[in-house]
């Protein structure tokens, strides 16, 4: 990277920055009067593709001035290094109550006030927190999930074929698997899953009434702290019995900061993997020759589609949010203490600098340096699990119904614009 670029997170910021870059850092973006409101609305013929916006920020201003939601402007990064710097940096921060936080909107705003997880934690607490998790997600045990996973999406398949043709494929595949398998890993029941994944909706959308996400969160909250005082009394084999066990009851944790650990992965984690597997086959499908390759491809090529769909799609649509803890230099743009970052990793992941043809689904390509799960400390706990998971599904699902097809025109499918994870609400298929 050019020495304008960003600074090491190890190297010294000076206090006084050169007047020609503080001055070039209260200018608006090369050349945009006005900051662009964030998010862009995607192209409607496009609808795997990042907003066509973004492509304009990432050659002209990849460091920019955005508008958001309550009228603030914060800093939007797009380019694919400037990207990791920022998400790798300690001189940012995820916490939701510094002052320039860039909110999503005002029911995140609320939600964030409710609830501190992971996501919202700073070193050294979120070290802390993190390590009490990290033990659960270790590649070698997701690994030894994989005979279950494949019986799972195995009997789905069963099911899905022995009924009604077509079928909505996210609520016969996409949804059940991931719920299945973070539910057992939780201890949560599979049978309140109707319960869990209504109030999940609530707390996922992007758009919606903030007391009413506040409200479902806490009757999520309510929820599990009756299971782990449940799992205190009677503990089983499962994450939620080993925290009751092991820091419930020493008293280093209390149940409402289990249930809040709890909520973070049973929300995230069957949500997320729910919309990679629909938005992956819908993209799949439109995309013939793509199909085939994963179809007929043995498991490394598998792997590898996984990673390229991760980076095509990039499917957490409110991006990564941060705010700056003191001065900083980014793609040559000056960003002071307390304003707000947006790392952009949906075109982030297609800078032509990382990825050759980048706007082409390629599921023969190389793209395990994407960062649709982030980067740096705060990468995603759970991708060991989804990249088994995806690994699985998508090994399985097309093999085992290799004439899929999409039962209505890509047109009319009805894609989640307005959620934190992007993907279709349906996707009818027929075979």
């Amino acid at each position: 990277m050019s020495g304008s670029g960003p600074r090491s997170p190890g190297q010294h910021t000076p206090d006084i920055i050169t007047d020609r870059n503080a001055k070039q850092g209260d200018l608006m973006a090369d050349g945009l009067s006005e900051p662009q409101m964030f998010p862009m609305a995607r192209a409607a013929r496009c609808p795997f593709d990042p907003a066509p916006e973004l492509r304009r920020l990432i050659e002209e201003a990849p460091v920019s001035r955005v508008r958001l939601w309550d009228g603030s402007t914060p800093w939007a990064v797009t380019r694919y290094e400037d990207a990791r710097a920022v998400l790798a940096d300690p001189r940012v921060s995820v916490d939701v109550a510094e002052p320039g936080f860039p909110h999503t909107n005002a029911v995140s705003k609320a939600r964030d006030a409710q609830m501190k997880t992971l996501m919202q934690m700073d070193a050294p607490e979120h070290i802390v927190q993190r390590r009490l998790m990290t033990a659960d997600f270790r590649i070698r045990k997701m690994e030894a999930l994989r005979p279950r996973i494949q019986r799972i999406i195995d009997d789905l398949i069963d099911e899905m074929l022995a009924g009604p043709n077509p079928a909505d494929l996210v609520e016969a595949i996409a949804l059940p698997v991931p719920t299945l398998v973070i539910c057992e890993l939780l201890g949560v029941p599979y049978a309140d899953r109707a319960f869990f994944q209504r109030v999940a909706g609530a707390l996922v959308m992007d758009e919606g009434d903030p007391a009413q996400a506040m409200a479902a969160g806490e009757e999520l909250n309510v929820y599990l702290d009756a299971l782990v005082e449940a799992k205190n009394a009677e503990p089983g084999d499962d994450i939620l019995s080993r925290l009751a066990v092991e820091q419930y009851r020493s008293g280093a944790m209390t149940r409402r900061e289990i249930s809040t650990m709890g909520q973070l992965l049973l929300v995230a984690g069957h949500d997320t993997t729910a919309n990679m597997i629909a938005l992956g086959t819908a993209a799949l499908l439109a995309h013939p020759a793509q199909l085939a390759a994963v179809r007929d491809g043995d498991p490394e090529l598998v792997a590898g589609a996984v990673e390229e769909l991760l980076r095509y799609l990039s499917i957490t649509h409110t991006e990564a949010r941060r705010v700056a803890r003191e001065d900083l230099e980014i793609g040559g743009r000056l960003i002071r203490k307390g304003e707000g970052i947006i790392v952009v990793k949906s075109i982030a992941n297609r800078d032509p600098s990382a990825f050759a043809a980048p706007d082409a689904l390629d599921v023969h390509r190389r793209a395990r340096h994407h960062i649709a799960f982030g980067y740096g400390a705060h990468q995603c706990l759970g991708q060991p699990l989804a990249r088994v998971e995806l690994q699985v599904v998508y090994g399985t699902l097309y093999r085992r119904i290799p004439t899929l097809a999409l039962a209505v025109p890509l047109e009319r499918l009805t894609f989640k614009h307005h959620a934190v994870f992007y993907g279709v609400r349906e996707l009818p298929v027929t075979w």
